[in-house]
């Protein structure tokens, strides 16, 4: 019997007003699983995050974590439930230090000893967040708050992980780099990412699965491999 997938979005519709931003999407993510999430600007990508991690309210459907229905739960209940969200940008607190913004991701956790450990393991995974670890997070360049950024989530020691534009605005060589990382952290704690980029190409490098939207919908959906290889696919949707 094949293992239930970590996570499922079953015809999930959202809306700002009049206009539908997400028509009736279904997707599901398999445990330890790297999935890309691509589309042009307005395509539905963000709203799609929002929509799992309970910060826009649906009009329909289902979105199941471990088959559990978190659909109409409160979003700061979310992480309870093994899923953490990375916005767009980050949004780390700049007025706390680089350890303050750590710590805040692990606040339900209440072992000393637990969170210390997992402060070291962020640490070890960004090493340039120990050299500033006492440092504001507004003195930190865009790739390191982009760091500080997933390490904070990380503390929560999630199951599922929604990253939203991670590349934005940063150098390739960083990009890079934080691609990698995402990589070797489902090679080494079987952690599922759901990761909406603009950058197809990179995406797809360290995804196994894509599911491209236009104008809200599911216009595509494939391995990653599939998806870069398809020419006419890749003109239509993706831009290269």
């Amino acid at each position: 019997m094949p293992e239930r997938p970590i996570l499922q979005i079953e015809s999930l519709s959202t809306s700002y007003g009049a206009v539908r931003a997400l028509d009736s999407v279904s997707m599901s993510v398999p445990r330890g699983g790297i999935c890309a999430v691509l589309g042009a600007n307005g395509a539905g990508k963000t709203t799609l995050l929002r929509s799992i991690s309970g910060l826009k309210r649906v009009d329909s459907g289902r979105v199941l974590v471990n088959g559990q229905d978190l659909t109409r739960t409160p979003a700061e209940r979310h992480v309870r439930h093994g899923l953490v969200h990375v916005p767009e940008g980050g949004g780390v607190i700049v007025e706390l230090t680089v350890e303050e913004n750590l710590h805040l991701g692990a606040l339900w956790r209440s072992g000393r000893r637990e969170r210390a450990v997992l402060l070291q393991q962020m640490f070890d995974l960004f090493p340039p967040l120990l050299k500033r670890r006492s440092q504001p997070a507004g003195t930190l360049s865009g790739g390191e708050r982009q760091m500080l950024a997933i390490g904070r989530a990380l503390m929560a020691r999630p199951q599922v992980l929604l990253l939203d534009e991670p590349s934005l605005g940063l150098a390739p060589l960083i990009t890079r780099q934080i691609m990698q990382t995402l990589h070797d952290l489902r090679a080494a704690t079987g952690l599922t990412v759901v990761l909406v980029e603009q950058n197809a190409r990179s995406a797809l490098s360290i995804t196994d699965h894509g599911f491209v939207l236009s104008q809200g919908a599911v216009a595509v959906h494939g391995t990653s491999d599939r998806l870069l290889s398809d020419d006419r696919m890749r003109h239509a949707y993706l831009g290269f």
